[in-house]
């Protein structure tokens, strides 16, 4: 990223960030500020909304407005002020814990209305700013405060949903594949209706420590080495050839026209 994009969208009144060290969520914030930036969007036009969480406090780090709201209602805030002014470009941050638990409805009937605007979820498989208890994303087996002898409910397939339930765009990568990721957002704010991009990011401090990937390239790794491409992934499936445990599918999952909500006509 150039130092004009980061002078121009990041507020330097408000560094140092609250981020633990090796944490991925500054990477999906410069890769979207990126995208923004491809854009041509103006400050002045453009809204960054969030709910509660590590990945929620990143508006408050952008020069645009803003709004930090409550716990999982990012979208239903995100959805009044689409409403209210459609000309304006609005991108929701949120978690896993934020997005698929507490606002779990909202994710939904978002994605239903297909109401224009971009959603940004980093999914760092726990929730990582309130004490790193599970959340429906955390993996089977998996060591949280909650789950201390493993995770035993299946994981929500948050892109999956955002198909189902009706997104124009949605795309799944993670904070290694930074070219991929910044692509996937630059296509979802260019796309009509909803769209959702899913980013996994490491999470050394809450998920990491408790799930022998204590040091940030470990997780990093473990990111690059499980993902596969979801051409491959379909292939193998007709082929009859299982995904292999614990790896996770990246790529574009849907990219389509539908009737979208919040679109000056």
């Amino acid at each position: 990223m150039t130092t004009r994009v980061f002078e121009k969208w990041y507020r330097e009144d408000r560094l140092p960030h609250i981020f633990c060290t090796g944490c991925g969520n500054g990477t999906v914030m410069n890769c979207a500020i990126k995208a923004v930036d491809m854009m041509q969007w103006e400050i002045d036009d453009t809204v960054f909304i969030s709910g509660i969480g590590c990945s929620s406090r990143a508006p408050g780090y952008i020069s645009t407005d803003s709004l930090h709201t409550t716990h999982g209602r990012a979208l239903a805030f995100a959805t009044g002020v689409k409403m209210a002014n459609p000309d304006l470009n609005v991108v929701v941050f949120t978690g896993d814990g934020d997005l698929s638990a507490i606002g779990g409805n909202h994710f939904i009937h978002a994605c239903r209305r297909n109401i224009d605007m971009t959603v940004i979820c980093m999914n760092n498989m726990i929730y990582g700013m309130t004490g790193g208890q599970g959340s429906p994303c955390t993996p089977v087996g998996k060591i949280s405060t909650t789950t201390p002898y493993g995770a035993t409910e299946p994981v929500f397939d948050l892109a999956d949903l955002a198909v189902a339930a009706g997104a124009s765009h949605v795309a799944r990568w993670t904070s290694y594949h930074t070219k991929e990721l910044t692509k996937a957002i630059e296509t979802g704010l260019a796309t009509e209706g909803l769209s959702f991009i899913e980013a996994m990011v490491q999470c050394p401090t809450a998920y990491g420590r408790r799930n022998k990937l204590r040091q940030v390239t470990d997780q990093v790794e473990w990111m690059r080495t499980h993902a596969i491409l979801l051409q491959k992934a379909r292939r193998m499936e007709q082929e009859g050839k299982p995904i292999p445990e614990e790896h996770f599918t990246v790529g574009e999952f849907i990219h389509r026209q539908r009737p979208a909500m919040g679109v000056r006509r």
